[in-house]
């Protein structure tokens, strides 16, 4: 029997997935140490709307990795799946040491791991949606103590209950390094996907992380802040051309309200659907490899239930 990808409204088939974003944020609320509110996403009629806005423009599922230390609330998800019929998947997990609540600190590796299974096997925030993938991260250049523990929590919890893994990378550093721990506890790292990889926009860096066969993400498509979309086409090609278009996901992370439409900002979920992919086949990439890269990835990714 093939595995299915956990939802927040259930367990579906593999194929039932459809045109993924495989990194956004519908809901999020930081803690107050966190200064810069515009990464606070806590309008739901805002945020329901920019999902609306992705469904109109052919998207089928989106991967909510809004975690345990950032403000997820399981039922605001779940009321957004229902109202626009677009595959919700959400994460147990953490983001960076920064954000931890002081229990992190408090409790055990295997304590933390008990939780993260519960939010997998019965439900989040006291809802009965389940977690479809297990998140930890890192910070820039370096590990933080409390960052290995959690990895090594969440790689015990995927362990038990087989949810595939993503991972947070501080300016995309420290990738290698997480797979280390991850590998040293037994994950197989065909299951892990390694967030913000292109903000590293290194080709021999991406190479390196899909050999060892984890998903290489790049998350940061629009965000000229960094650098052009150009760039992007190009780390995009090298994947490609080196043979591992079955390893790579693509999303925008438009985290922040000043990235999406329905809060006053842009370029908005639509971004990729209209103005990227005609872009990528502009630039001689197949629609054959776009299927790949947004339809056939993700679910490979998620199906392990």
């Amino acid at each position: 029997m093939s595995k299915k990808i956990r939802t927040v409204l259930g367990d579906i088939n593999k194929e039932d997935l459809g045109f993924t974003y495989s990194h956004e944020h519908l809901w999020t609320n930081p803690p107050a140490s966190q200064k810069d509110r515009d990464l606070e996403l806590t309008d739901y009629e805002a945020s329901v709307s920019e999902l609306w806005r992705f469904q109109k423009a052919g998207g089928n599922a989106l991967v909510d990795a809004t975690t345990l230390d950032y403000g997820r609330d399981a039922s605001k998800l779940v009321q957004m799946s229902k109202e626009t019929g677009v595959n919700v998947v959400a994460t147990s997990g953490f983001n960076k040491h920064i954000y931890f609540p002081k229990w992190v600190d408090a409790l055990t590796i295997d304590e933390i791991k008990q939780k993260l299974i519960r939010d997998v096997t019965i439900g989040m925030d006291g809802t009965e949606a389940k977690a479809g993938f297990l998140k930890s991260g890192a910070w820039n250049q370096l590990i933080h103590p409390l960052e290995e523990k959690v990895t090594r929590a969440v790689a015990r919890a995927q362990l038990e209950t087989g949810a595939p893994v993503w991972l947070h990378t501080e300016a995309g550093t420290m990738g290698l390094e997480l797979l280390d721990i991850l590998e040293e506890e037994g994950v197989d790292l065909n299951l892990v996907g390694v967030g913000h990889s292109d903000r590293n926009a290194d080709p021999y860096y991406h190479l390196k992380l899909a050999k060892r066969g984890a998903y290489v993400q790049f998350d940061g498509t629009s965000k000229i802040k960094y650098y052009p979309d150009s760039t992007r086409v190009e780390l995009i090609k090298n994947m490609i051309n080196n043979g591992f278009a079955h390893k790579l996901l693509i999303s925008a992370d438009m985290g922040r309200q000043c990235y999406l439409h329905a809060y006053g900002g842009g370029p908005g979920f639509e971004y990729i659907l209209k103005k990227f992919i005609p872009r990528l086949l502009d630039e001689g990439i197949s629609q054959s490899d776009i299927d790949t890269i947004f339809i056939e990835n993700p679910a490979n990714w998620l199906a392990h239930f």
